[in-house]
């Protein structure tokens, strides 16, 4: 089952971009090149961002492969599948990685079994803000300046080797 997203590399330190390209390229078994420009939300780091088209499931495998840097700040989505849910994956240097389950028109969507976690597991007046975290909001709010200093960027095109 073949599916594609998006890598948002939202900023990574100036050596560690081509360690960046050797992972995505390890994962979707063809070289990669990306179109590095500088963030201007923080003007020392680099960004890229490209789309990928590979197996369901290699979201998750490339939001690993980008986790060994715990320096970088990155978002990886996966659409929808035949059977399968679309994925996005957050990392900040100060959060660590988050993963969220998403619908077709990319909302996050937290599960019958989450909320019945959060319901029987958290204090009445803890709910919302375990909620916000189901939500990943706390990445959100650390990758918005990010994301927004990379409109207009240009966007690399990657398809996985069969």
């Amino acid at each position: 089952m073949s599916t594609r997203g998006v890598i948002f590399v939202h900023s990574s330190p100036t050596a560690v971009c081509p360690h960046v390209e050797w992972a995505i390229s390890g994962v979707l078994g063809a070289r990669v090149s990306l179109e590095w420009t500088a963030q201007s939300a923080a003007p020392s780091l680099l960004r890229a961002e490209c789309t990928w088209s590979g197996p369901a499931g290699s979201a998750g495998a490339l939001a690993g492969a980008l986790r060994a840097w715990p320096m970088l700040r990155f978002e990886v989505t996966e659409e929808p599948s035949p059977g399968v849910d679309g994925e996005r994956f957050c990392h900040t240097p100060s959060l660590g990685l988050w993963r969220g389950r998403t619908s077709a028109n990319g909302d996050i969507v937290v599960g019958e079994d989450q909320l019945r976690a959060l319901v029987v597991d958290t204090p009445g007046g803890q709910v919302p803000g375990r909620l916000q975290a189901l939500l990943g909001s706390a990445w959100d709010a650390a990758l918005e300046p990010f994301r927004l200093a990379g409109d207009g960027a240009p966007v690399t095109w990657l398809h996985q080797v069969g």
